[in-house]
């Protein structure tokens, strides 16, 4: 199934609510003023730690992050390691050494201070891009829509057999097609629903009833073993019904 041309325009989210976290106020300052002179980015508020910004996201459907990583009392890597089903981010930061740790957080890009405007912009793309390249069916439906060059492909969840993220971008495989999508991990994983899937490893999304096998620290769907990390099997084995 595909939708057309003007209707996939007037689908996709044009605008982009974000915020921002960082206890520097010049460059809480910077940020700020480069949020608000780039077309699409709608700035929901600004905040110098974490707790406030959690309870933005709370209140507000955001769709970006831009977060500090040293900050008092709670860093921006103890932020995403606490909580769950965060919109994108995009780290910034003066060390760069924090790159690596950012990415095993599924971070949309990472951003070194002093930040020129043109790196800024080349994160926004990054990020709209993710935010536009598949979208949940409306409500009640059991679809997602896979963005394919200017058309957008209906895709039904029960036929998703598992997702794979590689590098900047997730393979999303069926029976007998796979989807590569711009994407991270999180986002893709926000956007599903929780009931049907579940996280296994840093690289791999499973829908649950397709499982066929669970050995040691594998699972077998269809032909393929997908690899189970420590820190997800508990979570995994509490979805499944066990006798």
């Amino acid at each position: 199934m595909f939708i057309s041309n003007l209707t996939f325009k007037n689908y996709l989210k044009l605008i982009m609510n974000c915020i921002i976290v960082d206890d520097d106020d010049l460059s809480r300052f910077a940020i700020n003023h480069f949020v608000e002179k780039t077309p699409g980015l709608n700035l929901i508020g600004s905040y110098s730690n974490a707790a406030e910004a959690l309870v933005a996201i709370r209140e507000n459907d955001v769709h970006l992050i831009f977060l500090d990583v040293e900050m008092p009392e709670m860093s921006g890597l103890q932020f995403l390691a606490t909580f769950e089903n965060l919109p994108q981010v995009v780290m910034v930061t003066v060390n760069k050494e924090y790159g690596a740790d950012a990415f095993d957080y599924n971070v949309t890009d990472f951003l070194l201070k002093p930040v020129e405007y043109a790196r800024f912009l080349k994160s926004v793309d990054k990020a709209r891009a993710i935010e536009d390249a598949f979208h949940v069916g409306p409500s009640g439906s059991n679809d997602i829509f896979i963005k394919k060059d200017s058309r957008l492909i209906r895709l039904p969840l029960p036929e998703i057999l598992f997702v794979e993220a590689l590098a900047d971008y997730v393979n999303i495989y069926t029976n007998s097609n796979r989807f590569t999508v711009l994407s991270t991990m999180k986002s893709i994983e926000n956007k599903l629903p929780t009931k049907d899937f579940c996280r296994v490893h840093r690289s791999f999304l499973v829908r649950v009833d397709k499982i066929k096998e669970i050995e040691d620290n594998a699972i077998t769907i269809e032909d393929k073993t997908i690899p189970v990390s420590r820190s997800y099997k508990e979570h995994l084995l509490k979805k499944i019904n066990l006798f």
